[in-house]
């Protein structure tokens, strides 16, 4: 018998405590082995995305998947979900996602957008008030994770980022101090 495989695609900037309770959530609500945080090099809707620089992100990505048994990473040229998610046995996102990818602005037509969700393997979805999420794809998770997201931790939450990404921003000024961190990216190179 394979592994049920999950994927969790996402730009993890920074990863946070929603994104592994998601995670958790996934594998344990829908009979997971393993969940795949899949980043992609240039992610669809935030190409402005640069810091702090993707080789450090995907380093925490790692530090954070050596701590969990059944968490891997993948970096992907794939933009789409459709993309992303060929050959998983699960898709999981946020209700905010759900709601973007139902969004026409994303396709030609109505035909395109119900192809193109009808191409995804199962998903899973977690609230995210104030959108609206299918019951039939519904995630049991914390309510207090619903609130919780990357840009709050950006913006001075530290508490919300998982540890080993504290410690890289504590080290670095990854995610809250964009002057320290190039200067310490610009030492590396």
């Amino acid at each position: 018998m394979s592994d049920r495989v999950g994927v969790y695609p996402g730009s993890f900037n920074p990863p946070t405590v929603a994104h592994l309770a998601l995670s958790e959530a996934a594998r344990s609500q829908r009979g997971l082995d393993r969940v795949v945080w899949s980043i992609s090099r240039v992610a669809l809707a935030k190409e402005e995305v640069v810091h702090p620089h993707l080789e450090h992100r995907l380093e925490v990505l790692e530090q954070v998947a050596g701590d969990v048994e059944w968490l891997e990473v993948r970096l992907t040229d794939a933009q789409l979900l459709v993309d992303v998610s060929r050959g998983f046995d699960l898709l999981i996102m946020g209700a905010d996602k759900w709601a973007q990818i139902n969004e026409l602005r994303w396709y030609r037509d109505p035909a395109e957008r119900d192809a193109a969700i009808a191409a995804l393997p199962d998903i899973a979805v977690a609230p995210r008030p104030p959108h609206l999420l299918p019951s039939w794809a519904a995630l049991d998770v914390d309510d207090h994770h619903s609130t919780v997201s990357s840009s709050l931790a950006r913006g001075g939450a530290v508490e919300l980022m998982l540890p080993a990404a504290r410690a890289f921003a504590d080290r670095t000024g990854a995610w809250v101090d964009r002057g320290r961190y190039e200067a310490w990216a610009a030492r590396r190179l």
